[in-house]
């Protein structure tokens, strides 16, 4: 692997960043992006909301919300050929849009999101952790759950801190258990007498009461295809870097499409939707249908594994956005957009080590802050994600149409993949982001308010207008990149020969 840096004036060019390429394959890079996901996690906690909304049509919902994500899928397969460079979106939005777009919404907006998802996963997987080891008492105290959750934070960041091909090996076992709890339990719930059979009504696009729960159902289903995108983070350290990396992102959205749909309809004709009893539509189901499910479908004992299951998906996930953030932020660093710290490398490992330790660390004190403020507050942070999740997304679309736009007559395959699909999943991102941000207004949604607005939209639009601010004062501090940072990203960008 080279830079193309190498043709500049050494005196200009930065050294490489010190990654080691050929450490994962295809295969491991799939697997960090669907442990990234968290996909036994996100179907226990979403499935339940979506079937309130969208009742037995909660498989069409499923379906809808994965077509802007593939799209969206497309756009950083497309991006990461030309430029597989591990910053991913600041580096394709900075070559787009220019430096304060691209420090914006590609860096400050994705880092700000991952942080707040991890102490969502930090705090799931040590209440679960606790409850498998029979402290259930110690799973219902709000300090004893966030000492656990450090601790997790603390050994995925030394996971992470020692080797992504450890990372990886990790991830192959996390992920492996969650699959196979996921397909007993479908296996079995599908088995069961009483279980309905499934219907193509299921997955009717026009089944919804109406726009407004078909737009809330597709939202919620956005939420847990979230996170395969950190696999691209790991493109400089991939076999054949410009195309590994994008074709595992195509297939680990696949996978997750099939995965969630199988567990969905399993799910749906085992207990129905009704808002009573077992039900799907229950509110006291829909926090944790597999946790709700699960004992009736496989005994007790099983219904253990399965919650392992959830456990290990939390954190596997919180390990992949450790790699994932680290990754991020030694690119900004190597373009000059952040202290050189940032681009420390382990000699031993060959890991980012400062940015591993750094985000290990802001994610434990950012769950102590958020924690000792008010558990709604925590609540209502991780809530928010969506709206940065929709924005970047969204954004990184438009910006794989436009870095293209004069190539685009080409061919019909350049037209429809690095221009149409982008475009088209850009705009449903940045239409969603807009949605959410309208019914995250009103004071019911989440649980806190001020001053009649709703908490939730105010911590969300609230971090995204705070990044504008830090943008402007980290311009003030990195001079160069934000005069020059177009070309410089391009001058620098790694590509194999």
């Amino acid at each position: 692997m080279t830079t193309t840096a190498r043709h500049q004036d050494p005196a200009a060019a930065p050294p490489g960043k010190g990654l080691r390429p050929g450490t994962v394959g295809l295969l491991g890079s799939v697997a960090l992006g669907l442990s990234s996901v968290a996909p036994a996690y996100s179907i226990a906690v979403t499935l339940g909301f979506v079937t309130v909304v969208a009742q037995t049509a909660a498989p069409a919902a499923l379906l809808l919300g994965f077509l802007p994500v593939l799209l969206t899928a497309y756009a950083f397969r497309e991006l990461n050929r030309e430029m597989p460079d591990c910053g991913t979106t600041f580096v394709w939005t900075t070559r787009a849009f220019g430096p304060f777009a691209g420090w914006l919404s590609g860096g400050w907006v994705v880092q700000c999101a991952t942080l707040i998802a991890m102490t969502a996963l930090a705090r799931v997987g040590a209440g679960y952790l606790l409850g498998l080891l029979g402290l259930d008492a110690l799973a219902d105290n709000a300090l004893a759950v966030t000492a656990t959750a450090v601790l997790l934070i603390a050994l995925v960041t030394l996971v992470a801190r020692r080797g992504l091909q450890l990372a990886a090996s990790v991830q192959y076992a996390l992920l492996g258990l969650q699959l196979l709890a996921l397909l007993a339990f479908g296996v079995a719930a599908l088995s069961r007498d009483g279980a309905a059979t499934p219907s193509l009504s299921w997955f009717d696009p026009f089944a919804f009461d109406g726009f407004g729960p078909f737009a809330e159902a597709v939202l919620l289903c956005l939420f847990i295809y979230w996170g395969w995108d950190a696999l691209i983070t790991v493109n400089e350290e991939t076999t054949d870097s410009t195309r590994t990396p994008g074709r595992a992102a195509v297939l680990s959205t696949v996978i997750l499409l099939a995965t969630y749909l199988f567990t969905a309809v399993a799910a749906i004709s085992y207990a129905g939707a009704g808002a009573t009893g077992s039900g799907l539509g229950n509110p006291d189901n829909a926090p944790d249908v597999l946790a709700a499910l699960a004992p009736s479908v496989l005994g007790e004992a099983l219904a253990k594994v399965v919650e392992l299951a959830v456990c290990v998906s939390a954190v596997s996930a919180l390990l992949t956005c450790v790699v994932g953030s680290a990754r991020g932020t030694l690119s900004m660093a190597t373009h000059q957009a952040l202290p050189r710290r940032f681009t420390r490398i382990h000699p031993r490992h060959g890991t980012p080590s400062f940015g591993t330790v750094f985000f290990g660390s802001a994610a434990a004190l950012l769950l102590t802050l958020l924690t000792l403020v008010s558990a709604d507050f925590l609540g209502d942070a991780i809530l928010s994600v969506g709206l940065l999740i929709a924005l970047y997304y969204g954004v990184t679309g438009l910006a794989c149409a436009w870095h293209f736009r004069h190539g685009l007559r080409g061919s019909v395959r350049d037209l429809v993949l690095k221009g149409v699909m982008p475009l088209a999943g850009g705009l449903m991102m940045l239409a969603a982001f807009a949605r959410t941000a309208y019914d995250m207004v009103d004071p019911a949604y989440g649980s806190t308010s001020f001053g009649g607005i709703g908490g939730v939209f105010l911590l969300g639009a609230g971090s995204i207008a705070l990044g504008a601010v830090v943008t402007l004062v980290v311009a003030t501090r990195f001079p160069r990149f934000f005069r020059e940072g177009r070309s410089a990203v391009a001058a620098l960008t790694v590509k194999d020969n």
